[in-house]
């Protein structure tokens, strides 16, 4: 038994463990005071955005507010350390290849266009002009633009956006892979369904107001630990936090605010969840129709006893469809089936309905715990549907709030990122550019993939991420790249996307959002995100650029552009030149940006109007409609149980993580030391199948399509999660996602629905 790399847990999120562990990351960057100064610009008016996340920034102006993952995103980007083309010449892309994520982003900053030179199986430097040049020569020999693809990170700006979505349809295709594709495109299937609107609908001052704010499978002390601000303050002045989710997560738990120097001095810290409730993996769904169920009953029984209803009768006899079918759903759902699917007793979910309906103001929150599986659309439109019953929407302190990961995956949505682009804004890029834009959908993340696995697809331009990490199947895709004419990625820094060529292919790398982007005046250039909130604001970088050859996403784009259609219609150059005539185009064809230029530079920037949040349903009934589903017919925990010597496993950030990007080997909040290859099972599991807390094993997908996924060499560490059910991090087990799973009408992987089963490892 090795249990070396299991510790003690951080005794709360936060606290001096999240400024020791700032601390390191600055020392790492090689510039610690240079780098707490650029964090003292972060967020603010005159400053950049933190590209740590997207969740919202308090309108109330407020000095710096502290978060862990802003500091590590922070000293990520401004590191010292540099990936020169002597790194490159250093090292082959076969040798990199054998680099662990965080290893080779380690090496620091891109500094040069390069080359990929099959010969020598190295990247070499390029001339920008040449490398636009070979780009657009290729992009224009494929004989339909439809062989292209065009992936978006969520890093993007609205103006590096909404130019990259004008010049992709001036080339002819609506080929967008998105990053939302494999996070809340459930979310925005399901909100346009409910309420018309895919986005949430509260802002920050809700949580200010709110009664009780229900947590459904999320974990915001690893990813959105600003989060936990705002928590700690609704639970101070009473508010009541009931927390799904399979695991049991620290920062859900208790909270010692860095900002609060009395609770840092006492060492104490905040109770953040009034209820906390496990259910199994995939359960949620069957959990939240139980609360309902709870709720129809409390209201049956008021009116029997002529107490006062339960239900808001107004509110859905004025503003719902649909309620008496929904109704009638619920009531035809047994306990039986929703206590075993969801795997919480009726006495549990009981104790959760009833703080719902003590609360007047209730938000609901959630992330990718319920947007990964397969009735991940389902399982929203229910959560919508609870919220009905008592009018918990469009007034203050109650809403929905999905909350998003990258700092403008929502942004790049709204202003054209969209394999499925509504017509509307099509006729406005006609009307505004005087071109035909493609009017036929195109690919979404997993059918890219499957086009460059089928030879349909050609060419990959990546405007940020890290697209081969990302996406599940690993080894699927990394055949997918490799078979291409082109691939593009545009970086800061080297990942494992670069690592897997085609026939031609080229790094980009551009400014980081801490970074000074100098228009040809000499004027700070501003660029603009769109946060959870559905609020726009500007940023602007303050450091001097890693390396003078490095360009703005913008001007890269431009150069691509400018080589591939020509500035017959666009003056691609000009718009490189000033953002603000690029916010003038959005102004011009998105609906909600009115003086666009005017009101970014206003402190706080300003919010998009969300009609849902007003009562105005944009749906084809005019109105809230409720959900009339029935549950699925198995979850993956079900499934795994009755296929018996099988388990449920999701895949999750380790702390010291965002996204893709590996800070470091530690994840205090879970008690694991420099290990990332490691699964978290309940201690009977374990006990069960004769194993130990640091035994090695090989995890083996079960999807049973007769593709053999293995992930190699994992060590198990017992924790407090739903027998059954297990967890891991992203991505080194990102090869046990299939491609071919995916969920009903959102496409997106489920990587929080995968069975598997192990292997025995032979002690080395």
């Amino acid at each position: 038994m090795d249990t070396r790399f299991i510790g003690k847990k951080s005794s709360a999120a936060g606290g001096w463990g999240a400024l020791k562990s700032c601390g390191k990351r600055l020392l790492e960057s090689g510039t610690p005071l240079s780098g707490a100064m650029t964090m003292l610009k972060a967020n603010q008016p005159d400053g950049f955005d933190c590209p740590g996340c997207a969740w919202g920034d308090p309108e109330h102006g407020s000095s710096f507010e502290f978060c862990e993952n802003g500091v590590k995103a922070v000293a990520w980007e401004a590191t010292e350390k540099r990936a020169s083309p002597a790194f490159f010449a250093a090292h082959t892309v076969s040798e990199l290849r054998e680099l662990s994520d965080y290893e080779l982003e380690l090496h620091g900053r891109l500094t040069h266009p390069m080359r990929y030179d099959a010969a020598s199986d190295r990247y070499l430097p390029v001339a920008w002009d040449d490398a636009f040049r070979e780009i657009g020569n290729i992009l224009k020999s494929l004989d339909n633009p439809d062989r292209a693809e065009f992936y978006t990170s969520g890093r993007a700006s609205n103006e590096a956006a909404y130019l990259y979505q004008l010049f992709v349809r001036l080339y002819g295709t609506n080929n967008f892979p998105d990053c939302s594709n494999m996070c809340h495109e459930a979310s925005g299937v399901a909100l346009r369904q409910a309420i018309g609107v895919g986005k949430g609908t509260v802002l920050l001052e809700d949580f200010e107001a709110a009664d009780a704010i229900f947590v459904i499978g999320q974990n915001p002390g690893t990813n959105h630990p600003r989060m936990l601000g705002d928590l700690r303050r609704a639970a101070l002045r009473g508010a009541r936090i009931v927390v799904f989710n399979p695991i049991r997560e620290r920062g859900l738990e208790r909270f010692s605010d860095p900002q609060d120097k009395i609770e840092m001095l006492r060492g104490g810290s905040t109770d953040i969840a009034s209820h906390y409730f496990q259910p199994q993996l995939g359960g949620d769904m069957a959990a939240v129709r139980g609360m309902a169920k709870a709720v129809l009953a409390a209201e049956d029984a008021a009116v029997a006893a002529g107490l006062p209803p339960v239900l808001d009768h107004a509110f859905l006899a004025e503003h719902c469809v649909d309620f008496a079918a929904y109704r009638a759903a619920v009531e035809a759902t047994g306990w039986a089936e929703i206590e075993d699917q969801s795997g919480l007793t009726r006495a549990e979910i009981e104790r959760a309905a009833a703080v719902y309906m003590q609360a007047e103001r209730v938000i609901c929150t959630w992330a990718m715990g319920v947007t990964q599986h397969v009735h991940s659309v389902a399982t929203i439109r229910e959560i919508a549907s609870f919220m009905f019953l008592r009018g918990n929407i469009g007034r203050p302190g109650a809403g929905l709030c999905p909350v998003r990961g990258h700092s403008n995956v929502q942004g790049d949505r709204t202003v054209g990122i969209n394999e499925k682009p509504p017509k509307a804004f099509l006729d406005a890029l006609e009307r505004e550019f005087g071109f035909s834009p493609p009017r036929r959908h195109g690919h979404n993340v997993l059918s890219a993939i499957g086009a460059m696995l089928d030879g349909s697809a050609e060419a990959f331009i990546g405007l940020g991420g890290n697209f081969a990490r990302a996406t599940p199947d690993s080894a699927l895709v990394e055949t997918a790249l490799r078979r291409l004419k082109l691939t593009v990625n545009i970086a800061t820094k080297p990942n494992h996307s670069h690592l897997m060529p085609g026939e031609v292919s080229f790094i980009l790398p551009c400014l980081g959002r801490t970074e000074m982007d100098l228009a040809p005046n000499g004027n700070s250039q501003l660029i603009s995100v769109e946060d959870s909130m559905s609020m726009v604001h500007g940023s602007a970088g303050i450091n001097r650029p890693a390396s003078p050859h490095l360009r703005s996403e913008v001007a890269i784009i431009a150069g691509i552009a400018e080589a591939t259609v020509g500035s017959g219609i666009v003056s691609w150059s000009a718009l490189a030149e000033d953002y603000d005539r690029i916010r003038d185009h959005i102004e011009a064809t998105i609906p909600g940006f009115a003086d666009y230029n005017t009101r970014l530079r206003k402190p706080r920037g300003f919010l998009l109007r969300n009609a849902a949040a007003h009562r105005e349903w944009d749906t084809p009934a005019g109105k809230a409609s409720f959900f009339s589903g029935p549950l699925p017919e198995e979850t993956v925990h079900q499934r795994a149980r009755k296929a018996g010597g099988r388990f449920a496993l999701q895949t999750f950030r380790s702390h010291d993580q965002y996204n893709t990007t590996v800070y470091g080997l530690d994840d205090r909040y879970r008690g694991v030391y420099g290990e990332r290859q490691v699964i978290f099972i309940h201690p009977e599991d374990l006990k069960a199948m004769e194993a130990e807390a640091g035994d090695r094993v090989d995890v083996v997908g079960a999807h049973g399509d007769g593709i053999e996924r293995v992930a190699r060499d994992f060590r198990f560490v017992p924790y407090d999660v739903p027998r059954g059910s297990i967890a891991g991090y992203y991505p080194e087990l990102n090869v046990l996602v299939p491609l071919s799973s995916a969920g009903e009408q959102s496409d997106t992987p489920t990587s929080k629905s995968i069975m598997v089963s192990f292997r025995k490892r032979e002690a080395a």
